[in-house]
């Protein structure tokens, strides 16, 4: 029996994707709830994961094609024992990778070098525990800035020494937080290796596989579980969400989550846990609240038909992408037509700055982005001076960036105006706060079929609502309202974004 691997649903703004990362190949055991692919879109990465245990027989697409939502993109065979066999095999490595280590050379394991703007950082997370192998150029450490998530990768081969400091202290740059026997490997005997393989498989780990899915991590964080005492069923030990469900139904689980949880409910599952903010969603907080509390905050609306601009792009798609070898999306279009409205409203693309107002001669537009650990907003730099392709690669770039944890301080730092697409989730209309110092953003929303007047007659056309959300005491009503109007116009006929008219 064969299980066929589909594309998701996707938004109805979003008309294609792209397949960005297979992490896995034709051949490959893969286990239910394992990432096999991210698939991408103009402004988020979707995860397609196993649906169930099983072989990857056959990959339909491969990284860069473009794709549409339940699209086929792989077939799922039925796991057999030729193809679990060399799988174990390959744990047991891992597996007794919590044995003392043999004796080598340490060597610091130090916070890279903060930039200027940033005074200290938080250690977010430790991938790798004392006395597990780990690899050169393999990732130990999260540390966490105000802004961006900087990792801290292995120098050279060897067994990770002590922790000098735990997940949640704070450290300055090029502080030395741990340290690493270059050289070592595990010794164990190999009764002690059975007994490892046996009563540690949940907490071994496969380097590049990941041990907790999303879903699976995810389920472990809201029933507040230590995921070292759940026992995995899954490849090598990996744990499902069937073993959570076991874990929790057992009667040492309660006691378990309870501690973790505080306080907890007298009876049943009624339980609740208590995590610190983390430094970027700290950041984020302080900085809307400022936004609110510190400007006279005023959002407009409008709505664009947006046939031209998908018929547009359907027409030129394929040879876009076959000159420029990038997908051609919505946002090179909004970027286009909020570069040209700028030109024309000098107000929108300034700032204040104490008693002054400064207007910027340049164009550097701000894209909203989800990541995993919460919104960000990467700068496109001189938009005025780049092509719609350009445009394309810089808001593909930035949200691998983004999703991958790679952002720095210089991307995310400057920005005249934001532009952010709750639409890609669904929104049908938000009023976004303002990316301070800027004194606009602009909020691109759903696109939805709607029955339109058109020359006296009612026609069905694809509608987007826009809402500009400005700094009332710098930018008047008139002004607020012809950016956005112009922003229509442009878009409701793309041809004067090509002629400057």
């Amino acid at each position: 029996m064969t299980t066929e691997i589909k594309v998701p649903v996707l938004p109805e703004s979003v008309a294609d994707a792209t397949v960005a990362t297979w992490h896995v190949s034709v051949g490959d055991t893969v286990t239910r709830d394992q990432n096999l692919v991210d698939i991408e879109t103009d402004k988020v990465v979707l995860e397609v994961v196993a649906p169930e245990d099983g072989v990857v027989t056959e990959i339909k697409e491969t990284d860069g094609a473009t794709v549409l939502g339940e699209q086929v993109i792989a077939i799922l065979g039925a796991a057999d024992e030729k193809a679990s066999a060399p799988a174990q095999s390959n744990e047991q490595p891992a597996a007794s990778s919590s044995a003392p280590a043999a004796e080598g050379k340490e060597v610091d394991i130090k916070v890279p070098v903060l930039p200027e703007s940033v005074a200290d950082a938080t250690i977010a997370t430790w991938h790798v525990q004392p006395g597990e192998a780990v690899s050169r150029d393999q990732n130990l450490v999260d540390i966490e800035t105000d802004k961006v998530v900087l990792e801290v990768v292995a120098p050279e081969d060897g067994v990770m020494g002590e922790h000098l400091h735990a997940e949640g202290d704070t450290v300055l740059g090029e502080q030395v937080i741990g340290k690493i026997k270059a050289g070592a490997a595990p010794a164990a005997s190999s009764s002690e290796k059975t007994e490892s393989k046996s009563e540690s498989a949940p907490a071994s780990s496969d380097e590049n596989s990941d041990v907790l899915t999303p879903s699976v991590r995810r389920l472990i964080a809201e029933k507040g579980l230590d995921a070292s005492k759940i026992k995995g069923s899954g490849k090598g030990g990996r744990i499902t969400k069937e073993d959570v469900d076991a874990f929790l139904k057992a009667p040492a689980a309660k006691p378990a989550a309870e501690k973790a949880s505080a306080p907890a409910a007298p009876l049943g599952e009624r339980t609740q846990k208590r995590v610190p903010m983390t430094r970027l969603r700290k950041t984020i907080a302080n900085r809307l609240l400022e936004a609110k509390n510190s400007t006279a905050m005023l959002t407009t609306f409008n709505e664009v038909n947006m046939k031209p601009i998908m018929d547009l792009r359907k027409q030129y798609k394929d040879v876009f992408e076959e000159r420029h070898g990038i997908r051609l999306g919505f946002m090179s279009f909004y970027v286009k037509a909020v570069t040209e409205a700028l030109k024309r409203f000098p107000e929108v693309n300034a700032s204040i700055d104490g008693d002054d107002i400064v207007y910027h001669n340049y164009f550097d537009i701000s894209i909203a982005v989800s990541t995993p650990r919460g919104l960000v907003t990467p700068v496109l730099r001189d938009c005025d001076k780049l092509s719609v392709a350009e445009i394309e690669k810089g808001i593909r770039e930035l949200a691998l960036k983004g999703r991958d944890g790679k952002l720095t301080v210089d991307d995310m730092t400057g920005g005249n105006f934001t532009i952010t697409n709750g639409g890609v989730f669904g929104s049908l209309l938000s009023t976004p706060i303002i990316n301070l110092p800027q004194s606009s953003i602009l909020g691109m929303h759903k696109i939805q079929d709607r029955p339109m007047a058109v020359n006296g007659k009612v026609e069905i056309l694809p509608m987007m609502y826009l809402a500009l959300s400005y700094d009332h005491r710098q930018i008047d009503g008139k002004e607020s309202v012809g950016f956005l109007v112009t922003i229509k116009e442009l878009l409701e006929d793309p041809t004067r974004l090509l002629l400057d008219v």
